[in-house]
C-alpha cells in the first residue's frame, strides 16, 4: 500500500487549496483520513472518508470550510480547503486503514499507512 500526498502551498487568508492523496495497493474497502501537524502541536485528525459508502467526517474547526471527496477511478482522495485561516497552517498528511472511518477516525494510532506530508502555509 502506498499513499502519495500533494497540493500544499502558500495561500493568503480566505484563499483555497486542494490537497490530493493518491492511494494504491488496497485489496478491500479502506478509509482515508487527513491529519495535520503544526509546529509544537500534536498531529490532529482533520477529515476522513470511507471508500465503501463515502461517509465523511470532519473535525469541528474545519466544518463548513473543508470538503473531503474521492475519485474511485483515480484511487484519489481530495481535501478541498476554502476560507483558509492562519491557524490552518500545518503539514498535512494522508493516512489509511482497512475498513471504515468509524467514530475513532481522529485517532492517529489506528492508521497503518501514511503518506509523506505536504506543507500548507496560510499567510498574508
Amino acid at each position: 500500500v502506498q499513499l502519495q500526498a500533494s497540493g500544499g502551498g502558500l495561500v493568503q487568508p480566505g484563499g483555497s487549496l486542494r490537497l490530493s492523496c493518491a492511494a494504491s495497493g488496497f485489496t478491500s474497502d479502506y478509509a482515508i483520513a487527513w491529519f495535520r501537524q503544526a509546529p509544537g502541536k500534536e498531529r490532529e485528525g482533520v477529515s476522513c472518508i470511507s471508500s465503501s459508502d463515502g461517509s465523511t467526517y470532519y473535525t469541528d474547526s474545519v466544518k463548513g470550510r473543508f470538503t473531503i471527496s474521492r475519485d474511485h477511478a483515480k484511487s484519489t482522495v481530495y481535501l478541498q480547503m476554502n476560507s483558509l485561516k492562519l491557524e490552518d497552517t500545518a503539514v498535512y498528511y494522508c493516512a489509511a486503514r482497512y475498513g471504515r472511518c468509524g467514530s475513532s477516525w481522529p485517532n492517529k494510532r489506528i492508521y497503518d499507512y501514511w503518506g509523506q506530508g505536504t506543507q500548507v502555509t496560510v499567510s498574508s
